[in-house]
């Protein structure tokens, strides 16, 4: 169908379907700190719960999500816009998003960024773009792809790995397109923030390469490893999409959520008391203390996914050093929090306790440069697993606050 302006989307939307929803009351503002929840579309992990749903039903779980938020008086929500080298808004440059029709490049009549910011802000909400910089897809079959897909016009700039599709960061007209793809959204719309998950160079996967030998050979010149180019591109991507926001759009903020473990100490002395398997500068060639020390971002919210006294990764160890690490910069920092694992019968038993996670907000007061926390995800901050998330809005948001600025 021809798509509605979001406005007369919405009041459509509400008159052909009662939702049970309603806006939380609003509380007096008091202290100023990040409360914020990500919202994840990657498989329709939060929402849309499933694709293929009406308009009308997407917009009524978008608008549950936030009146969800607002009841946990949180203050932000981190949307994911573009999940896997697509578009949840009208996007010039890549196709709408599978997640949303089940087909991707299908258009599903209505612009949920554009909503999104629309009904986040009226909420009283900030509204963050989340974006995946390099997947192109969570499968490794370009004919998958709509037809229009720009990997599928340009080959050349996609590396399969893993069982996935990438656009490979050594390229710089790959690095060029990533940019505007992105920016088309930050110069349309008023997000309030530009936001980067934790994916550059993918995870490794045992017994395979990231096959960049052509680009390495074309572009890697004057660099004393491939390790250090690609780092390298990463860094152009970070430092490029930073400029630009700020010249598009100056009251938007970048930011960053990195696995947690920049370095461990064993490897660099500057690195964390921790042992992890995965080192972001080592294995994403993500250089993430440098991006924080350079002022490169607004604000980090590492990704501390790990219980106080886990001993290979140690929330009592990983927020004091990064606190330490942005202390000075003017870069905020605001801690990850893993509430996905709250009550999971397959994590430790301190994931059992309602408590956990409250103690580590308890935790990281202590530290004047961590201004709040961000929960992994929408779906469980609805869901509130071993009431987990209620016991931290019992704890620590009894009255509202103001993110900070």
């Amino acid at each position: 169908m021809g798509r509605l302006s979001r406005r007369a989307f919405a009041v459509a939307a509400l008159s052909a379907l009662t939702t049970g929803a309603t806006a939380a009351p609003r509380h007096r503002r008091a202290a100023t700190e990040m409360r914020g929840m990500w919202l994840a579309t990657v498989v329709n992990r939060d929402w849309p719960s499933r694709s293929g749903l009406p308009a009308a039903a997407q917009y009524a779980e978008l608008c549950a999500h936030l009146d969800t938020a607002v009841r946990r008086r949180l203050n932000a929500v981190f949307f994911q816009v573009r999940p896997s080298a697509d578009a949840l808004w009208p996007s010039p440059y890549e196709p709408w998003s599978q997640y949303l029709t089940g087909t991707q490049g299908e258009d599903p009549g209505w612009d949920p960024l554009g909503t999104a910011v629309e009904e986040a802000h009226a909420r009283g909400l900030q509204l963050h773009a989340w974006f995946n910089p390099y997947r192109v897809a969570v499968h490794a079959d370009p004919k998958r792809l709509a037809a229009s897909h720009p990997a599928r016009r340009h080959p050349d700039w996609v590396v399969a790995y893993g069982g996935k599709l990438f656009y490979n960061p050594g390229l710089p007209q790959v690095r060029a397109f990533v940019e505007a793809a992105i920016l088309d959204a930050v110069r349309r719309y008023p997000v309030d923030g530009v936001h980067f998950d934790d994916y550059f160079y993918p995870y490794p996967v045992a017994g395979e390469a990231f096959d960049d030998d052509a680009a390495y050979a074309a572009h890697g010149g004057g660099f004393p490893s491939r390790a250090a180019w690609r780092r390298n591109n990463i860094d152009l991507l970070v430092r490029e999409t930073a400029t630009r926001v700020r010249q598009l759009r100056p009251a938007a903020r970048f930011g960053i959520s990195p696995f947690a473990v920049w370095r461990n100490v064993s490897t660099d002395s500057r690195g964390s008391d921790t042992r992890a398997g995965v080192q972001t500068y080592d294995d994403l060639y993500a250089d993430t203390r440098k991006w924080v020390r350079h002022g490169w971002l607004d604000y980090i919210c590492p990704q501390v996914y790990w219980h106080i006294g886990f001993a290979a990764a140690d929330y009592a160890e990983l927020v004091p050093w990064w606190a330490g690490v942005t202390e000075g910069t003017g870069v905020q920092l605001y801690v990850g929090e893993a509430l996905y694992k709250a009550g999971d019968p397959a994590q430790s038993a301190a994931w059992q306790d309602p408590a956990e996670l409250s103690r580590h907000l308890t935790l990281a007061q202590r530290y004047p440069q961590a201004r709040g926390h961000v929960f992994f995800a929408a779906k469980e901050v609805g869901a509130n697993p071993i009431g987990a998330m209620t016991r931290v809005v019992a704890d620590h948001y009894k009255k509202s606050a103001k993110p900070p600025r």
